[in-house]
């Protein structure tokens, strides 16, 4: 009895520990967000208090170096929405065929193996990307635009596109195989093709998931670093033009902390003020995702 008794301790310490463990986890969570929206929100007041929040949001002139330094993030966020717009014109159809492909026309073997031969992608290295971009496609681009210039918008922006692809697939092919396979059956029953099915039955009974796994690579191509610091130039210009060279507020970011600004210039906390309106983008990415999922999620 003794031994049955001593047997039961451990169990039930870990029974009684393992919700406080828990909470700790998920409370450290929370503090690390606290802290990072705090010091966030503290370094962009200093940056307010020396710079007009009317220059910054309208300033069509982005050049903090100088005597002459002009503090408007204009360009820096077209730079930024011209990478996010090429990278999902290429993501959005290839994943989204992609997830159609695996979801309903793949075999269970070629899925074993596609799927995470494609998740591959995810796990190369950003930086990978970057010289990717640089060395081949735009060396590849030359070859048809004259006077294309090495740094550019296309190039990272369609290399951007290939590395959310994965993202998108995936979460869209989850969304598509957590439809009812009755609902297929019922639709063959009735003398659909499987692309009818898929087109037509499957992908608007997954809507909010796919639409979602778009939001979020969206949010993910604004947030991208790595690949525009390498391939897209340093020149904050507001243009549409995608053979120009550009800059996004990421690339900026890293511009400045790799050097080029001194501890407590104006300068340095740009970059504080650069990294909250890229918050405030990403935060509504975030949002808006989850407003689909829910406003179109169905339940089977």
């Amino acid at each position: 009895m003794k031994q049955k008794k001593s047997n039961q301790i451990l169990p039930r310490l870990l029974e009684k520990s393992a919700p406080v463990f828990f909470l700790l986890c998920a409370i450290i969570s929370i503090l690390t967000t606290i802290g990072i929206i705090l010091t966030l929100l503290v370094e962009t007041i200093t940056f307010f208090n020396r710079v007009s929040f009317t220059e910054f949001i309208t300033g069509t002139q982005w050049w903090p170096f100088g005597e002459n330094a002009s503090y408007g993030i204009l360009p820096l966020i077209s730079g930024t929405l011209l990478i996010t717009v090429i990278a999902m014109i290429v993501a959005i159809p290839i994943g989204l065929a992609s997830a159609i492909y695996l979801s309903e026309f793949a075999s269970n073997k070629v899925r074993k193996v596609v799927k995470p031969v494609l998740e591959i992608l995810a796990g190369i290295p950003t930086i990978v990307y970057g010289f990717f971009a640089l060395t081949f496609v735009t060396p590849m681009f030359q070859l048809v635009i004259d006077d294309l210039p090495i740094f550019n918008a296309l190039s990272p922006g369609i290399v951007v596109g290939i590395m959310i692809i994965p993202m998108i697939a995936s979460l869209s092919e989850d969304a598509m195989s957590s439809v009812p396979n009755v609902m297929r059956e019922g639709a063959l029953a009735m003398g659909s093709t499987r692309l009818e099915v898929a087109m037509k039955v499957v992908v608007p009974a997954a809507l909010s998931g796919i639409i979602a796994s778009f939001v979020l690579g969206l949010s993910r191509a604004i947030g991208e670093t790595m690949i525009v610091s390498v391939a897209a130039g340093s020149t904050p210009k507001l243009t549409t033009d995608v053979t120009e060279s550009i800059q996004t507020m990421t690339g900026y970011i890293v511009q400045v902390t790799l050097g080029d600004a001194s501890y407590g210039s104006t300068t340095y906390y740009s970059i504080y003020a650069v990294g909250m309106t890229l918050f405030v983008f990403t935060l509504i990415m975030n949002l808006l995702s989850q407003y689909i999922s829910r406003r179109f999620k169905e339940d089977y």
